[in-house]
């Protein structure tokens, strides 16, 4: 089993968040908290570093305990260029990627990722299906099958688990929360 001392948790916040007519999620309130503070406050483990892919640079990223890292690639080009910049910017074997929009992870998911993927790397489905942004990853590979990706016009993070060969931690019938959408934020609120 991995160590989260060995892992990097790199969330993925860098987005055009075109849906909150592009105000920078992380800073968006819900549940009383930043949706970066609530995304973080699910994963308490000792990691070796905690990064986020972020949009700009902001003093509230050293608050939260976080390193920002900006994309390698100039614009937005999706959550597989933030999945580049994380694991480029990762100095450990396994980054650990989660949306910072995701709710309802269960507590023991680093356990279960860490047990299923101790060789090449594990991802969350749930009732809804794949969750390719939920996953563990050897850092080195994600690096280079993002970079490629890219390079290629392919910018679907399902098909990097596919092509690095992640297993599954399913966790079905469960269904995790997103709250990626003006109504889905509202729903959340106390």
């Amino acid at each position: 089993m991995i160590a989260p001392a060995a892992i990097t948790l790199g969330v993925l916040a860098g987005g055009q968040s075109k849906r909150f007519g592009g105000i920078d999620k992380s800073w968006l309130l819900a549940d009383g908290e930043t949706m970066l503070a609530g995304c973080l406050a699910q994963f308490p483990q000792p990691f070796a570093a905690r990064l986020v892919s972020a949009r700009a640079l902001d003093p509230r990223h050293a608050e939260l305990g976080v390193q920002p890292v900006l994309d390698v690639r100039g614009g937005f080009r999706g959550p597989v260029a933030g999945m580049e910049a994380l694991a480029r910017a990762c100095r450990t074997e396994w980054l650990l990627t989660v949306p910072v929009d995701a709710r309802g992870i269960p507590a023991d998911l680093l356990d279960a990722l860490a047990l299923a993927g101790a060789e090449h790397g594990a991802c969350v489905a749930d009732a809804g299906g794949l969750q390719p942004l939920l996953a563990l990853w050897r850092a080195e590979l994600l690096a280079a099958a993002a970079t490629a990706a890219l390079e290629a016009g392919d910018a679907a993070a399902r098909d990097l688990v596919a092509t690095l060969g992640l297993a599954r931690v399913d966790l079905a019938p469960r269904s995790l929360r997103n709250l990626n959408t003006p109504g889905s934020l509202r729903d959340a609120a106390p």
